[in-house]
């Protein structure tokens, strides 16, 4: 590899250790129980407050997902993928910067922000990953996928050290009480996010448009349109579709771990302390496990590794019932670290190698949708169920049926086949 497309490639990988800030501290560690905190405060019940937080994962994801496929067949027809990564990321640094404004009791408003940084978070995402086809070659798309998610678990869990020691001593970091130090560390990721967003904007080429607009089109009437032929042309990629669904399916079960664990462990009593210490743990451990996923992959098959994940998937929500303490929780987040990296970024890969380069933006506008979609879902699902059994060890445990039907879903997917049609297409 020249040492040129090197700085791309790690200019790119670099755009996940920035946003992957926001994934950790908060959608993952500390916003959930602050946010719970708030809910409780009102008078409300503990399982409520559990719920509520579901709820409100819901309608952000549910959001992203009605906008994303027109956001990218947009992206594709007009170019300018990096300008959307700039748009959305700027949305979701400055709605992440806004948290410092959040009072004791005002857990609405914590939502309505919260939804707007998952809202940046997630769009952003659509376009960053679009980009990923028109870097990586067909015999590294693997391992530069799972690089990304390994700098992510480095950058993430650099920040969350630093907002945990804050918010574990704030007198020694010259913060006057706890509440001072968590918004701090809310208003840390902005900084972080946007700091590190750089080198993607600096050094990573812009991929040419899908065709070219004259000045008598409307971006947003073009992009409609060529969604419309998406939906009809969705047929022509049989095996990509099959993926899709799957992908829809399990990666539901794997969303609704990553933003509810905190939520469920402070419902039942463990301290905010261990849980984040644990997550730290489950950040450091997914890097070499992410490394690992992309080695096994070139000797299992990309396929047959995101399986192995989402077996070991359906052991850590049976674990999750039974968690009654501390040490449960470390060892279960330490499992799900093993997981958690090469799991998301094979898939992510094995998406990318079955979709025709013209159409990155817009198809991976249909992955973003697909995964917000089932993210709807898993959160929801999770909140009735808490409400309902008047707890939420049954919501932790009912996820098994994502990763199973999924997995079953996924082992019908021919991915020489998949990748054949999509070569064509582009050729």
């Amino acid at each position: 590899m020249d040492k040129a497309r090197r700085k791309v490639i790690n200019a790119w990988c670099m755009y996940d250790w920035a946003n992957s800030a926001f994934a950790t501290t908060i959608m993952a560690a500390l916003f959930p129980p602050f946010y719970r905190a708030l809910v409780t405060e009102s008078g409300l019940a503990e399982n409520t407050a559990t719920a509520y937080w579901g709820y409100t994962t819901s309608i952000a994801l549910l959001m992203i997902a009605i906008i994303a496929p027109v956001l990218g067949a947009v992206a594709d027809y007009t170019g300018g993928r990096k300008r959307y990564v700039a748009f959305f990321a700027g949305l979701g640094i400055l709605s992440t910067a806004a948290f410092v404004f959040i009072g004791t009791d005002t857990w609405l408003l914590a939502s309505i922000l919260y939804i707007g940084g998952n809202l940046g978070f997630a769009g952003a995402n659509i376009f960053y990953e679009s980009l990923l086809p028109h870097i990586a070659q067909k015999d590294d798309i693997d391992q530069i996928s799972t690089k990304g998610y390994a700098l992510g678990y480095v950058g993430g869990g650099i920040l969350l050290v630093i907002n945990v020691l804050w918010f574990m001593n704030p007198a020694m970091f010259g913060m006057p009480d706890v509440a001072f130090a968590l918004r701090a560390s809310f208003f840390s990721v902005s900084v972080w996010w946007g700091l590190f967003s750089i080198p993607l904007f600096r050094r990573v080429p812009e991929p040419p448009a899908a065709r070219e607009t004259g000045p008598a089109i409307n971006p947003i009437k073009a992009g409609f349109l060529r969604l419309a032929i998406t939906f009809r042309e969705i047929t022509r990629y049989k095996q990509l579709l099959i993926f899709l669904i799957a992908f829809w399916i399990y990666n539901d079960g794997i969303g609704t771990i990553i933003k509810m664990a905190t939520a469920y462990g402070d419902e039942i009593g463990l301290e905010l302390t261990d849980m984040t210490i644990a997550l730290i743990m489950t950040q450091f451990v997914g890097i070499p496990f992410s490394f690992l996923f992309g080695t096994l992959a070139k000797k299992l098959g990309t396929k047959r590794s995101i399986l192995l994940a989402l077996g070991v998937y359906t052991l850590i929500s049976i674990g999750g019932y039974f968690m009654r303490t501390a040490t449960h929780f470390y060892i279960l987040a330490f499992v799900v670290g093993m997981v958690q990296g090469g799991s998301q970024a094979l898939s992510r890969s094995l998406y990318g190698a079955m979709v025709p380069k013209h159409k990155t933006a817009e198809f991976f506008g249909f992955f973003s949708t697909s995964s917000k979609f089932a993210g709807i879902a898993g959160p929801l699902l999770f909140g009735v169920v808490s409400q309902i059994a008047g707890q939420s060890r049954l919501s932790i445990v009912s996820l098994i049926v994502f990763f199973i039907v999924g997995g079953l879903l996924l082992t019908r997917v021919d991915v020489e086949e998949g990748i054949r049609v999509a070569q064509t297409a582009t050729a």
